[in-house]
């Protein structure tokens, strides 16, 4: 069995691993590298069977535009959902692959190649880690895990059950060099959005992603506790829709807390793609709240938005602070690429905004690797997803550092 790393062995995204038999090629997760500084990757003189789409963050999946579209793509049936989701809304076609769907704990075959999906904890919904055996080997993909998620069952049942005679582990270490401290874990985090918006003012904003539902969870949590309401967009409203397929307790638009404000651009989104939402459009108006609402009572609502919709938060900058609660990872305001993030970045010093942090990574910790790593004992760890691969060495047995372009054999 020959191991090639096409991307991800010095950097936080944009993975691609090739892995090959005598018979079969798959490739796990491919990415779109986080980086501008990231080197391309050329996969057109590949042939591969099958893709493996480990969960639906673009930097491991968005190239599957660039492959084939006959080649099969194992992806998680909502995670697939959730990638359409953004294609509409970004108003670009949606991906025409040969979609195939994973199932936690049921195997399937590429050739000689046996594949093992394992739900796992991480802040992207249906996300896997997988077993791969062949040629008598077994291989273990982390994919991007967590142990103090809702869904850290998972990562329990991992490290009490794990897969035996792991030849070679190949585990993310995006935490290798941060902490965890502050929020260690979604109950944290929820606990400060409660404790900012129990007493507030004027109206909070809540800037997280829509597609990280247990952040959702834990403002809604939040809202309940407090006796606010919690304000979703069109697309989060569509996302939680999707999220009807996992669980009927993850918070939904027809539940009595939420409240969908409805943009005239996404209304105009809704109106031109009907066969694509169905009676969405319809229900979803029945739980629409006006601009005159929220500012007639702004107290009474927590928004969850985006670094783009600040905008909005000026509207509501007056004679009390508003309230940004800011949820997500701080490099992201560093960042001028990302639309937004020089005025979110700004409210940190402005005197009309009370900026509070409360995010709790989407990724193990060093000590959460520590269990995982010690649990699957394997013969060979391989580090991944990770900017600081010379610290594996310090900490875990069985280090094998590669770089991007290199090829591991293992041996039968």
């Amino acid at each position: 069995m020959k191991i090639f790393i096409h991307r991800g062995t010095n950097e936080i995204g944009g993975t691609c691993i090739q892995l090959s038999t005598t018979k079969a090629t798959i490739l796990l997760d491919i990415g779109q590298p986080l980086s501008p500084d990231s080197k391309d990757i050329d996969l057109s003189g590949t042939k591969v069977d099958a893709v493996i789409v480990s969960h639906p963050h673009q930097d491991h999946y968005g190239l599957i535009d660039t492959i084939d579209k006959n080649i099969p793509v194992w992806i998680g049936e909502v995670g697939k959902n959730l990638i359409d989701s953004v294609r509409v809304i970004l108003e670009k076609e949606l991906p025409t692959n040969n979609f195939r769907y994973l199932k936690d704990s049921q195997a399937f075959t590429v050739g000689d190649i046996k594949i093992t999906p394992m739900l796992v904890d991480h802040s992207a919904v249906d996300a896997y880690s997988f077993l791969i055996e062949a040629e008598g080997k077994r291989i273990y993909y982390s994919g991007d895990f967590r142990a103090h998620g809702r869904k850290s069952v998972l990562f329990d049942r991992a490290v009490k059950r794990p897969p035996k005679e792991i030849d070679v582990l190949f585990m993310e270490g995006t935490m290798m060099q941060r902490g965890n401290d502050e929020f260690p874990n979604e109950a944290s985090v929820e606990e400060k959005i409660y404790e900012v918006i129990k007493n507030q003012a004027n109206i909070s904003f809540l800037i997280s992603s829509s597609q990280n539902i247990d952040r959702i969870v834990s403002a809604y949590r939040a809202c309940k506790r407090a006796g606010k309401t919690l304000v979703i967009d069109i697309y989060t409203a569509w996302v939680l829709e999707q999220m009807k397929q996992i669980s009927p307790h993850i918070p939904k638009m027809e539940w009595e807390e939420v409240a969908v404000y409805a943009s005239h651009n996404m209304n105009e989104k809704l109106k031109s793609n009907p066969g694509y939402f169905g009676d969405f459009s319809k229900r979803m108006y029945s739980y629409r709240i006006k601009k005159e609402d929220l500012q007639a009572k702004p107290s009474q609502y927590l928004y969850l938005s985006k670094m783009s919709t600040f905008p909005i938060i000026e509207l509501y900058k007056k004679d009390k602070p508003v309230n940004v609660i800011y949820s997500q990872w701080l490099g992201y305001l560093k960042n001028k690429d990302y639309f937004g993030s020089v005025e979110m970045s700004a409210y940190q010093n402005d005197p009309q905004v009370n900026f509070v942090y409360a995010h709790t990574s989407g990724h193990a910790t060093v000590e959460d690797l520590k269990k995982f790593a010690m649990a699957l004992n394997p013969k060979m760890l391989v580090p991944i997803h990770t900017e600081h691969k010379d610290k594996f060495k310090e900490i875990f047995n069985n280090v094998i550092e590669l770089s991007d372009g290199q090829t591991l054999k293992v041996e039968v």
